[in-house]
């Protein structure tokens, strides 16, 4: 059974902390459609030149753009890489508003088979690898890594989707999202793609742990400023079957968490120029309160909010009038009797 090593650092934990705070925010307003549809479609533009950059797609982000508009009939290798990956992202988003979207292998191989579409040979698209694989270094010139046999990949795989599973309720999502990129590097399932294909799946891994701001999101613009150190710290050193039991996940996620991060305060400023907050309408950390409690228990009494905040009584009462005048929450009942819920319409 696969077993992770790892450590929570005080930087993971404050990692985790920040992107919760940022994504409650993010999530707790609301923006004009158009807004958010062109915000969406930037976050395509920039995943798609960012994600083919990293495996060294020469196109700028300017000629990705150009490309992604036109869609030219007459296209070459690198321009095929990028209208896959972006038709990869319009389909995961579509298949994301439709239904929960479980990580499992066939999804994976769905994945792969989209974004390698015309790329390789028919035999190997959306197939895990029959034959060896090797990891060159380019700067040196020589082999750094050999992966696992192509007769345990697939064990390997089913045994990492396995541990998701089974650790979905224990485990931050975060945590287990970073893991999942770093073992999916290091089983390197597919002889081209891998790079790819896993960070697609970890927008659908994220998206169904509830952290489904990510449509407006690209982490792999975060890999692609420094794609050496990308590289140095998701990919390991070696003979996969003399380093297993010695891999250690820590930096990693320190580094996972660090990209998610920077992309989320990008998107916070891009939203922030559009639609510019003012004091009425920004939600502070205690109407974030009020709004978690409702998510989890469906209704909040004044004495429950009092029970989470040391805010005063009249104070309470505002922070309600707040929301229910930002249309987020409505209330019901009367004196002692009264509640509150979201507003459903």
């Amino acid at each position: 059974m696969f077993s992770p090593k790892y450590t929570i650092t005080d930087k993971l934990m404050a990692n985790i902390k920040k992107i919760t705070i940022i994504v409650q925010d993010l999530n707790g307003r609301s923006y004009p459609q158009p807004i958010l549809y062109e915000l969406e479609k930037q976050a395509r533009e920039i995943s798609a030149f960012a994600s083919t950059s990293i495996e060294g797609n020469p196109l700028p982000l300017t000629e990705v753009k150009k490309i992604l508009k036109s869609r030219p009939e007459s296209i070459r290798q690198s321009e095929l890489e990028v209208l896959n990956y972006n038709q990869a992202l319009i389909e995961l988003n579509d298949q994301l508003l439709n239904q929960p979207l479980e990580l499992n292998l066939k999804l994976i191989l769905s994945i792969h088979a989209k974004v390698m579409t015309n790329l390789i040979s028919e035999h190997q698209i959306g197939i895990l690898r029959k034959a060896p694989v090797f990891v060159n270094d380019p700067k040196v010139g020589r082999t750094i890594y050999w992966p696992p046999d192509a007769k345990d990949v697939e064990p390997l795989l089913k045994d990492l989707i396995l541990y998701l599973t089974k650790n979905k309720d224990k485990t931050d999502p975060l945590i287990l999202a970073g893991i999942f990129h770093k073992q999916f590097v290091i089983i390197h399932p597919f002889m081209d793609g891998n790079g790819r294909t896993v960070r697609l799946a970890i927008k659908a891994l994220l998206a169904d742990m509830g952290l489904n701001t990510f449509h407006l999101f690209s982490f792999e613009n975060y890999y692609n400023q420094n794609v050496t150190n990308y590289f140095n710290i998701v990919g390991v050193l070696g003979n996969y079957y003399e380093i297993k039991d010695s891999i250690k996940f820590t930096a990693w996620l320190e580094y996972f968490t660090d990209g998610i991060i920077d992309e989320l305060q990008r998107v916070k400023k891009e939203l922030e120029k559009v639609t510019p907050l003012t004091p009425e309408k920004e939600l502070l950390p205690h109407h974030q309160t009020i709004i978690s409690y409702l998510k989890e228990k469906g209704f909040i009494k004044d004495r429950n909010y009092a029970r989470l905040t040391n805010r005063a009584k009249a104070t309470r009462i505002l922070d309600f009038k707040k929301l229910m005048n930002m249309g987020i929450i409505e209330r019901l009942g009367k004196g002692k009797n009264t509640y509150y819920t979201l507003k459903t319409s």
